[in-house]
This record gives structure tokens, sequence and C-alpha cells, in this order.
């Protein structure tokens, strides 16, 4: 099964390769407009998914990841019509010139060919991959969650109903709808297929690709992100930060886990941000020093467990730790971040540089939350991940991430000397 999905999408690789930037805008339109006018077929899927994954027992943090609602879809309909209106990276000339033999040479940006996705409990990656690999002339395999099976079906045809009407091959993006894991170590060795793999879930589905997969892997994806309240900042407004970072939307990877307070200002601090706590429903996890400042407070209390500074929670539980120093809690980062998003709370410049200098994560914040790391808030579109390795893309991953370079030399009947 899985040979002739690659089969098909790369044939429909090398036309995706060819479309004028109108072409693709023009599918996109309609698969936005689809997506709209199905909303009804897609939310029926959806609350299969949901009843189902609720009966088993998934956490509140997946379902919420799980769920679509109409207003929901509408967003995802939104953000493919946004991804129309960004500049089409295909064929940009990234640098070049004159050589002295007299060859002309340029490079040239082009598609990567085709970009597998392996995913879990969120339908709207479905979309958000879709859209940005046609917007870049790649073909697209998509393997959700088990969880999601029913929706991603319903968007995929969705999708490819759009791609048929437009006169372009239903291979450019398709879906591995069994549940079945066998399929994914397959699925890990398809290089003769796949150019690219992304693996957008937990710890154990990023080390299963990076120790299996014989096809590039971009990881990211884990957030154990981080807020420093350093002794300068002021109340208020990093009290606001924190909520917004904590509750906006606790079950993404963009969300902090872990506040750390400096010293000097724990003991007046800390109360206020128990209060704050108490009013959003947020658990806090302390450290001892921190325990002693929050105890009095209305916040529902717990000590915090060593293994907690390296987990995610994505739900509505805080990790806060008393530090020294800046350079305490630059060191708690470094040994316990997961070089995602993490944020300094201060009003004084040579911290925040330090901190943008010495915090070695694909995002850096200054007195802003953290959950701004989105291609979509970062002007990027709707982003197909966020990388946190180094090579080829970091951060949220945009159109010009799902794309290489190829060089093109233009000589007048040249030969080397």
């Amino acid at each position: 099964m899985l040979e002739q999905m690659g089969i098909a999408a790369k044939a429909a690789s090398y036309k995706l390769a060819q479309l004028s930037g109108r072409e693709k805008n023009q599918v996109l339109g309609k698969i936005a407009d689809y997506l709209e006018a199905q909303t009804e077929t897609i939310l029926a899927a959806n609350a299969q998914d949901l009843e189902e994954a609720g009966a088993n027992g998934l956490s509140e943090a997946l379902l919420d990841r799980l769920a679509l609602t109409p207003a929901r879809l509408k967003s995802i309909a939104d953000d493919v019509r946004q991804v129309c209106k960004l500049a089409d990276p295909v064929g940009q000339v990234i640098d070049g010139g004159l050589l002295d033999s007299g060859l002309r040479i340029e490079r040239r940006r082009v598609p990567l060919g085709v970009v597998g996705v392996i995913y879990e409990a969120r339908p709207n990656v479905t979309v958000d991959v879709a859209s940005l690999c046609l917007k870049t002339g790649n073909a697209a395999i998509l393997r959700g969650g088990k969880e999601t099976w029913r929706t991603n079906a319903a968007t995929v045809k969705v999708i490819q109903q759009a791609l048929e009407e437009c006169g372009l091959p239903a291979g450019a993006v398709q879906a591995i709808e069994s549940p079945d894991r066998a399929l994914v170590n397959e699925m890990l060795r398809m290089d003769k297929y796949i150019d690219m793999l992304i693996p957008r879930g937990g710890a154990g589905l990023h080390k299963l690709c990076r120790e299996q997969s014989t096809i590039p892997v971009i990881t990211g994806g884990i957030g154990v992100c981080h807020i420093y309240v350093d002794d300068s900042a002021e109340f208020e407004p990093a009290l606001k930060i924190i909520v917004n970072a904590k509750t906006q939307r606790p079950s993404t990877c963009n969300t902090v886990e872990t506040l750390l307070v400096h010293k000097a200002i724990a003991d007046t601090f800390l109360p206020a941000l128990s209060k704050q706590m108490a009013e959003s429903g947020v658990t806090l996890h302390a450290d001892a020093n921190a325990l002693t400042q929050l105890q009095n407070g209305p916040a529902a209390l717990v000590p915090v467990q060593a293994q907690q500074y390296d987990d995610e929670y994505l739900s509505l539980d805080l990790n806060v730790k008393v530090v020294d120093s800046l350079d305490g809690a630059i060191e708690h980062i470094r040994q316990h971040g997961t070089q995602h998003s993490d944020a300094i709370l201060t009003r004084t410049l040579r911290n925040a540089d330090r901190f943008i200098n010495e915090v070695d994560s694909s995002a850096v914040y200054v007195n802003a939350s953290t959950r701004f790391t989105d291609g979509g808030q970062f002007g990027l579109g709707a982003e197909v991940a966020v990388s946190t390795q180094k090579l080829h893309a970091r951060g949220p991953m945009g159109l010009e991430a799902l794309t290489t370079y190829k060089w093109i030399g233009f000589g007048d009947d040249t030969i080397r000397a």
C-alpha cells in the first residue's frame, strides 16, 4: 500500500513543481472554500473520533488537541487563505553572479519533492501541512494518530476533491488511514519516495524517527518552555504574561511549563502569583524555596518532583522555582529546556541581552509570552512544524523551510580551462 502511495506522491511532486504561483493559489482557495462548505461532514467525523477517544481514556489535553469546532474549522480555512497571500518562494534566486570563467551561476529555490509528516491528535495539521506543501510545490504523505483517522480521512477527501477539480492528481496529498503502527516503521524507510520527514508528537515518536528513519528528519515540537522573572520585572505586566503563556491554550507545545523567579522578589511576587493562578485554575508545583512563599496563598500547591522539570504538562499545571540569579535561571534552562521557547521578564537591558545571547533556544522572548512561537503569529502562514534542531530549519517552519535549492550555471559555450 505505502509503495503505491509513494509512487503516486513522487509523480504528483513533478507536476506540482511546474505550477505557477497563481495556479497554486487557485487550488488553495478552492480547498479553503470546500473546507467551509463541507464543515458538517468533517465535524461529524471528528465527533466520532472524539467519542471513541473519550471512551479510550484520552486525556483532556489530548482531547482538546483533537477537537474541531465550526470556529476552529473556519480558522483553519482562513489560514489556508492567508497562505495564498504569502509570497511564493519557489523560483526565488537566493544569490549568484558572474565567475571569472565567464559562467554565470545562481542559487534558486526549488521544492523538496515529497514531505512525510507523522503526527498525533492534531487534525489541523492535516490542512496546515497540505496548504504549505502545495504552496511550495511539494506532495505530502500524512500519517495522523489513530485518534484522528476519521477526521483526517474526511479532510483529505476534501483536499483531493479540490486538487482533482483543478486538474491535479489526488496523489499530491495522501493520508495513511490505517492505525497499524507497522506502517509507521515502513514509512520511515521510504527514502526512495519521501525527501523529508517531520514527526509532530511526543518524545517517543521523535526518538523513534531519529533512530529508525532512513529519511532526513526534522525534530522539534517538544516544548518544556520557561519564563524567568528577573528582580527588575514589573509585577502586573509580568503576571499577565504568565497567565497568557500558561492558560491561553495549555495543550500546545509553546505553553510555559516552568516559572523561574529571582530570589530578591520571591517573597512579594509569589503571593501575587498564587492569587492570579488560583483565579486561572492553575496548580503550582513548587520547589522548597517557593513552597515557603506560596503555602499561605489560594492556589492549589504541591511539591515539585525532580522529573517534572523535564516533562510537558500540557495542562493547567506550572512548576515554580526560586533561583539566585540570572546565571541560575540560564543554567536551569540549559539542563531542562528543549530549545523550544523561553522568555525573560525584565526591565534591565543588560540582563535581556545576556538571556538572548546565552539561552540556546529556537525562540527567545523579552517581556512577551512564549505562546507567540507559531507560524501564523510570526507571519509565516500556517506552520508545518516547530523545529528545535539547527540544520536546515529552526523554529516555526513556514514556506522557505519546505524548499531546498539548486545551482544553475549559464554559459556561452563555456568550458573549464
